[in-house]
């Protein structure tokens, strides 16, 4: 009696789909670069994005780009242009149904940049009210600039299509160094943004991504 309960029992199908998803790594670029090079004509730049999954919620991340900037004060017309690399991790704390592959995330970025600043312009305030300020047109460039800072990164990534990501993202940042150039300061260092006495900054993010997947688990 009891082997002919165990065969009905086995006959009985049982749920064993198991949902599982792509792995591997992810290449893309920030489309809000570009659209600003093209509504700014005194900011222009590009930005490449990648992440590698290592495990169900996170993943190791980087951004590389390059920015050339005008930043016109009162007194001085000054250009940053340079290179940056930001690393770090991002945890997704989105519980995916089946087979989605959708993230809300929490990210961490320590960021480094290398660039040189021109002071275009300035004025000379001579500080008599008889005589007017001077403006000195010379161009000066001092290269081999650096800034370092951390950055914390809040988005959401969604699979618009097989494979294919969009991303909007925000970000808080925060300048543990930087160098300025010799009597004068850094307004903008590339991949950070605009430098203010706080140092600290916020950036946004828009994304076009491609999985290339290696595995699926």
């Amino acid at each position: 009696m009891s082997s002919n309960a165990q065969q009905v029992n086995d006959s009985i199908p049982k749920d064993s789909i198991v949902y599982k998803t792509n792995y591997g790594l992810r290449l893309g670029i920030d489309l809000s670069k570009p659209i600003r090079s093209i509504l700014q004509d005194y900011n222009s730049g590009i930005e490449i994005v990648g992440d590698y999954r290592i495990s169900k919620k996170w993943y190791i991340a980087a951004e590389l780009g390059n920015e050339e900037f005008t930043t016109n004060e009162d007194f001085t017309n000054s250009t940053s242009k340079g290179s940056y690399i930001k690393a770090g991790l991002n945890y997704n704390s989105y519980n995916n149904w089946l087979d989605m592959n959708n993230e809300i995330f929490i990210g961490f970025r320590y960021g480094f940049a290398t660039f040189e600043q021109t002071l275009n312009s300035y004025q000379i305030n001579i500080g008599n009210s008889i005589l007017p300020s001077v403006f000195n047109n010379t161009p000066f460039t001092q290269k081999g600039l650096t800034a370092h800072w951390s950055e914390l990164q809040l988005g959401f990534r969604a699979e618009v299509y097989n494979n294919i990501f969009i991303t909007f993202s925000g970000s808080y940042k925060v300048l543990v160094n930087i160098t300025d150039p010799t009597n004068f300061k850094t307004h903008y260092a590339p991949g950070f943004n605009r430098i203010y006495e706080s140092n600290t900054g916020f950036g946004f993010n828009y994304t076009i991504s491609y999985l290339i997947p290696f595995v699926k688990k």
